[in-house]
């Protein structure tokens, strides 16, 4: 039992990188942006974070900088692709491409360096608790907070005038213009609000889920963050319930490996990412569903003279 305590503390663990970079996107796609730089992002925000708690000692101060790398990158894309009208789609995967290649050059020298002891977090009065205990309450801070940014978000969306605004711009920009509203303006302030949580995922990742720099070491979560935002048809709830899902499928291979299963590592390593295309698959089969509740203006450019 202690075990499987052990493995729903490291699925949420997991989870809250995909659930934070998939709540950016998913204010990216309400506003009717898609971004699949996300990748790119989340790379050079860890680098950036990493970094800057390496010279600093302060994981605040990384999660900080890992959010600004990613508003900066995330605002010359939207300046690109809103105001430039550049193709979206081939726009964003430029920036992964860019991303890649700039967080790789970037941390050439942060190879080898080390941060500072980690702190262990625990909530007082329930960190004892038999079960409970090592399997919600000794989590970092940012996985409650996560869950906070949920609520939050589905309050701001449905229940905010603000909330209703993005969403109008999202579903019908000519509309939302019509009414006087700045729908340009809108939209990049979306997709830099989006690129800060991809950021602030890609920090996370290189300062907590695995506390070191290695080219590469977002391995393919900002794409799953992306496929996360169809699986969840844009709700915020089951963005969170989508990202533990993908969560434990990851950490499934690390608890099957400890107990001895024998199945090669490489498909463990792959499970993750089969996972998310059979659910694409599955979602793919019922396209009246999914146009239900996507973004009726979702990739589509918007000329306020037309």
């Amino acid at each position: 039992m202690e075990q499987y305590a052990l493995l729903v503390a490291a699925t949420l663990n997991a989870g809250t990188v995909l659930a934070i970079a998939a709540l950016g996107l998913l204010i990216n796609e309400k506003a009717g942006v898609v971004n699949l730089g996300a990748e790119g992002i989340m790379l050079c925000a860890a680098i950036a974070g990493f970094a800057t708690v390496v010279h600093t000692g302060n994981d605040w101060l990384g999660f900080a900088a890992g959010m600004g790398a990613g508003a900066l990158l995330a605002a010359v894309f939207g300046v690109l692709a809103i105001w430039l009208n550049t193709n979206q789609y081939a726009t964003g995967l430029a920036l992964s491409l860019f991303g890649a290649g700039f967080s790789a050059f970037a941390g050439i020298k942060y190879v080898q360096e080390k941060l500072p002891p980690r702190h262990q977090f625990a909530l007082p009065g329930l960190q004892d608790l038999p079960l409970l205990g090592p399997a919600l309450f000794r989590q970092h801070p940012m996985v409650y907070l996560a869950i906070a940014l949920v609520a939050w978000l589905v309050w701001f969306l449905y229940r905010s005038r603000a909330g209703l605004v993005l969403r109008s711009v999202g579903e019908s920009p000519e509309s939302a213009h019509a009414l006087g509203y700045p729908v340009r303006r809108i939209r990049l302030a979306a997709v830099v609000a989006g690129g800060a949580l991809c950021g602030l995922a890609g920090a996370y990742i290189a300062v907590i889920y695995t506390p070191l720099w290695v080219q590469g070491m977002v391995a393919g979560k900002g794409w799953i963050a992306l496929a996360l935002t169809t699986f969840a048809t844009w709700r915020p709830g089951r963005v969170l319930l989508g990202a533990y899902l993908f969560g434990g499928v990851t950490m499934l291979q690390f608890h099957l490996q400890a107990v001895g299963v024998d199945v090669p590592s490489q498909f463990l390593t792959m499970l993750p990412y089969v996972a998310t295309i059979v659910v694409l698959a599955l979602i793919s089969r019922n396209p009246a569903w999914i146009r239900v509740n996507m973004p009726a203006s979702l990739g589509k450019p918007f000329y306020p003279g037309s």
